[in-house]
């Protein structure tokens, strides 16, 4: 039964996600739908919590300060809705739940980063393979001119 469960879940999930951790300050780009128009919204901030990292429910709940407000938002991570996600800064800390931070404000919520390679994290293994393409781009254009042949009189 159990099995079952889990092909039916597999479907749902993103070939490859982000590997992203409390304390990480990322980058959500998001889709919004208003009326039939459809846009990418980013939402930037400070990781503080993760759940389910394996799964196809796995969340993370990102906070920001906006117009002097605390803003939390939890994204799904493996939703159709959540375009990419990039990590800018990765810092240390030493818990999973960083609700401590919701109490502090300007120089002591600052954490300490650590150096790690940005291209490395936020690069998934599905778009590598997808760049490379036999054709240069001056063969695209010339595929995509059209041919004009001489009218035979």
């Amino acid at each position: 039964m159990d099995s079952i469960v889990n092909t039916f879940a597999s479907q749902f999930k993103k070939p490859a996600v982000v590997d992203v951790q409390s304390g990480d300050t990322v980058k959500v780009h998001q889709k919004i739908r208003e009326g039939n128009k459809e846009r990418v919204q980013i939402f930037q901030g400070l990781v503080i919590r993760t759940d389910n990292k394996g799964s196809h429910t796995s969340r993370i709940t990102v906070r920001r300060i906006a117009s002097g407000v605390g803003v939390e938002k939890s994204f799904l991570l493996h939703s159709p809705l959540v375009v990419q996600v990039e990590v800018t800064k990765r810092s240390k800390v030493r818990r999973n739940y960083l609700t401590y931070m919701r109490e502090r404000t300007g120089k002591a919520a600052r954490l300490t980063g650590l150096d790690f390679d940005k291209r490395a994290v936020n690069e998934l293994p599905e778009e590598t393979s997808a760049d490379t393409s036999p054709e240069t781009p001056a063969d695209a254009v010339e595929a995509e001119a059209p041919t004009i042949e001489p009218v035979a009189e």
